[in-house]
């Protein structure tokens, strides 16, 4: 198993929690993770602290509370392929979170630093901004849940729906240079979810020089880090692969340098 797969515990810690990543454990700096899955009336807390949250409903319905606002009912798939944009909630930086859960629930919370800009606020399906990106075996669908463009701190937060056979984060690119307007400096989780559940994606992680040169087979429920590199993704035949994208770094945008050797893609 690669240092760079996380894979959920076998059985949910007390409060519901399969999988958590935090900058410590991750040996960055920026992004923290989490998968929480809960039944039915069980409830998950948290404070936000020194960092910003986004809770995605990956699947399920609940009640969500901050210090100042109460959103009911809040959810609408029921489950990640039906490949509806999810609800979400932004909780700023020193406040807290309270989700209940009305049905089967699966939730995940994406961190990193904030400095309370912002107020919280229910991020609702209309909200996400939803696109096809690519063409032909590289086409996949888009959920802009987070983007730059709307206000945040720190965070940025995307969901990716690719067809079996097909490939995303493709022409192969990587953001591990501060070195703007060219490229950003950003750390990132890929949560994959793969259906039918048996099957697998596969990854590469690779640098310019392949000091880091890894082709990782991922499985349904694991976390991929890329603290830096090229990262491309594919789907095999028969298995439809969705990931959670959460990202951030020392300025909040999102600048991609594609790999030069496969750049002719683009202009098709």
């Amino acid at each position: 198993m690669s240092e760079r797969i996380v894979k959920p515990a076998a059985h949910s810690e007390g409060d519901g929690t399969l999988i958590h990543v935090t900058p410590e454990s991750a040996g960055w700096q920026y992004v923290g993770f989490k998968v929480v899955q809960l039944a039915e009336g069980q409830s998950f807390t948290r404070e936000s602290g020194d960092q910003e949250l986004c809770v995605v409903l990956l699947s399920g319905l609940a009640n969500i509370s901050t210090r100042e606002y109460v959103w009911e009912n809040v959810g609408k798939r029921m489950s990640i392929f039906e490949k509806i944009p999810p609800y979400s909630v932004y909780v700023s930086s020193s406040d807290q979170v309270e989700i209940k859960a009305l049905s089967a629930l699966e939730i995940s919370i994406c961190a990193a630093p904030g400095r309370g800009t912002y107020p919280a606020r229910l991020i609702t399906p209309e909200d996400v901004g939803v696109e096809t990106r690519g063409y032909g075996n590289l086409e996949r669908q888009i959920h802009n849940i987070l983007p730059e463009q709307k206000e945040a701190d720190s965070l940025l937060v995307v969901e990716v729906f690719t067809p079996d056979g097909h490939w995303s984060s493709y022409p192969p690119h990587k953001h591990d240079r501060d070195a703007l307007p060219e490229e950003s400096l950003l750390e990132e989780t890929y949560y994959f979810r793969v259906q039918p559940e048996q099957g697998f994606a596969i990854q590469r992680i690779y640098t310019d020089d392949r000091s880091v040169d890894e082709t990782l087979a991922v499985n349904n429920g694991e976390v991929v880090l890329v603290p830096r590199g090229y990262h491309p993704v594919g789907a095999p035949p028969g298995y439809e692969v969705y990931y959670l994208n959460v990202m951030a770094g020392p300025t909040r945008t999102w600048k991609f340098y594609n790999d030069p050797d496969h750049d002719w893609l683009m202009k098709r």
